[in-house]
């Protein structure tokens, strides 16, 4: 009988994850242009629930570029753009340690405007500083193509995704990265958590409400143009850099039934599928029938050509997925739009995520199952209030919550799973993507800045450092 695997595979990659637009700053430096979420505002006047991405319109765009008394905290992130040599050295091998590493590359320092002739050579050299700095101070480079930072114009000249024009940018896009960095970057992920198109749907789709007749049409044709642009940028990379490896990304979490009742049962399975749907396009390499079925009993028309389903077939190497929460499914909420709701089992941070660390283990089995595919979980953690008091974090609530989830993971390879790397969200306290807020905080490392963007920018260890750096250096053995 074969022996269960104990533990994590010896070259597993304990990685950190972040994005360029939450943490860079320098929105305007060295010729990068407005992305979308350059106009992600703070707002200190709404409830804490409310406070998430979703839709938006070309009068709001247009607003939030004449104003000059709102709060957009995007644009001034943490400064990385000009830290980034220290946070690095206070993140890499003389630091927290950690083997891997995962960020964005701006879109919008690449090509300003999206549908520029050349890229920016400025945006690429800082680039090229960079992934030589992640190297240096010992960290593997796993690289997001695109994480909410689409150049703004083409939501204002274009339609976002969804003008096909865009397909063609995205994808020169994507090969001058690959032409340029493919030396050092052997792991990509072309488009970060691309299932989400209700939340962070205008940051990730770029698709402007008020620019279309049918937005929920919209976003679909949207997000299937985008994976053809995926599988443009793919084909380009197994043709040209065989060693190289593609990822695809969900943003993870199932929803479970919301009771026993088979009605209850079915609908979660409906809803999972149409979450699961972009990895069975970007994985198996064409569309689910169950797809033109949903679009079918939702009216919902989407163009795919032959060429299309054709491109499609050069499918991605690797699965990737965030881990927050999950939801629940019932029939009701499933009719009404196929929407889920917090589970009240469950406990939660105060933005409402709930804490599920077996749900990571349904998970992992669920995708291995479905995909047989090298697994990275690529973002995981927990967004808290933090106290800076007499110049020390004493977060031992974090340990807690990444303890629980790391023991999943254990018995996840267990069960067979292919789980290759773990990606903490975010080692280095940074702006929230959803709320836009400094104060929801995931680092192992305090960032000296309030919501407002006062303070002094000093980097702090929480309490949570050496315990997570331990976590490494034992290969999640001392937990």
């Amino acid at each position: 009988m074969k022996k269960i695997p104990e533990g994590f595979p010896k070259e597993f990659l304990w990685g950190g994850a972040f994005a360029a637009n939450q943490m860079e700053g320098a929105y305007l430096e060295d010729r990068k242009g407005l992305c979308v979420s350059d106009i992600n505002e703070f707002r200190d006047d709404i409830s804490i629930e409310k406070k998430y991405n979703k839709e938006m319109t070309r009068k709001y765009v247009l607003e939030a570029l004449k104003s000059k008394n709102r709060i957009f905290p995007k644009r001034t992130g943490i400064d990385f753009y000009h830290t980034y040599k220290e946070d690095l050295k206070l993140l890499g091998k003389d630091g927290l340690g950690l083997k891997s590493y995962r960020t964005s590359i701006n879109w919008a320092r690449i090509f300003p405007n999206g549908d520029d002739k050349e890229p920016n050579e400025k945006g690429l050299k800082f680039y090229d500083n960079l992934i030589d700095e992640i190297i240096k101070n010992g960290m593997i480079p796993m690289i997001t193509m695109s994480h909410y930072e689409m150049p703004l114009n083409l939501t204002l000249k274009y339609k976002g995704w969804y003008s096909k024009e865009v397909i063609d940018f995205f994808s020169k896009y994507g090969k001058v990265l690959l032409d340029r960095y493919h030396d050092r970057v052997k792991h990509w992920i072309i488009v970060n958590q691309i299932n989400l198109i209700k939340h962070e749907s205008f940051n990730h789709l770029g698709v402007a409400e008020d620019a279309v007749e049918n937005v929920i049409e919209a976003k679909y044709q949207a997000v299937f143009n985008e994976m053809i642009s995926c599988a443009h940028i793919t084909k380009y990379s197994h043709d040209n850099y065989p060693d190289v490896k593609i990822g695809m990304m969900f943003s993870g979490g199932p929803a479970y039934p919301a009771s026993g009742k088979p009605e209850d049962v079915f609908a979660a399975m409906k809803h999972n599928q149409m979450e699961y749907l972009y990895g069975d396009v970007l994985l198996k390499g064409f569309v689910p029938g169950y797809a033109y079925h949903y679009f079918s009993d939702n009216n919902i028309n989407i163009v795919i050509t032959k060429e299309d389903e054709e491109i499609l077939r050069n499918h991605c190497d690797f699965l990737s997925f965030s881990y927050y929460y999950t939801m629940l499914c019932s029939k009701e909420s499933y009719e009404n739009g196929n929407e889920v709701f917090r589970n009240p089992d469950l406990p939660a941070n105060p933005w409402g995520w709930s804490i599920d660390p077996l749900g990571l283990r349904i998970l992992l089995n669920e995708f291995y199952d479905r995909y047989q595919c090298p697994i990275y979980i690529t973002e995981n953690g927990i967004g808290l209030y933090d106290k800076l008091e007499n110049e020390e974090v004493r977060d031992t609530y974090r340990p807690d919550y990444y303890r629980k989830h790391i023991e999943q993971m254990k018995e996840a390879i267990k069960d067979g799973v292919d789980l290759r790397g773990y990606y903490a969200w975010a080692p280095l306290d940074i702006v929230s993507c959803s709320s836009s807020e400094m104060s929801k905080r995931y680092g192992f490392i305090y960032v000296d800045l309030d919501d407002y963007g006062n303070g002094s920018g000093r980097r702090i260890k929480k309490n949570s450092f050496d315990w997570y750096k331990k976590v490494i250096e034992t290969n999640g053995e001392v937990l």
